[in-house]
């Protein structure tokens, strides 16, 4: 079993920026693939971007070149730098994690959910 604590999230003025964090417990970050999500009210849960195991990296189309996903498995933590945010970027910000080799776009691969953290940009 994988337990999954966001935390980082609040509010920051457009061109701003935050670092979500990602703690894992259960098992070590560097044996799984883990992901995070973004959901806003009344719209799709979209995909924001997701590490391997193996430690390659994948982005959203909207996020790509502002967003970073990094690991420190002597944490146990993944980490989103968020950069150049906009106030589309509003949204709850979930963590997840998925067994290796999963296809790690797709909400439905990841067995493990954090509770998110909120994120809003002003403008």
């Amino acid at each position: 079993q994988v337990q999954l604590v966001e935390s980082g999230g609040g509010l920051v003025q457009a061109g701003g920026s935050l670092r979500l964090s990602c703690l894992a417990s259960g098992r070590t970050v560097d044996t799984l693939g883990v992901g995070w999500f973004r959901q806003v009210p009344g719209k799709e849960r979209e995909f924001v971007a997701s590490i391997r195991a193996i430690g390659r990296t994948y982005y959203g189309d909207s996020v790509k070149d502002r967003f970073i996903i990094s690991r420190d498995n002597a944490k146990n933590t993944v980490y989103l730098q968020l950069n150049s945010l906009k106030p589309e970027d509003t949204a709850v910000y979930f963590c997840a994690a998925a067994n290796a080799g999963a296809e790690l776009r797709r909400g439905a691969s990841y067995d493990y959910w954090g509770q998110g953290t909120q994120v809003t940009v002003s403008s």
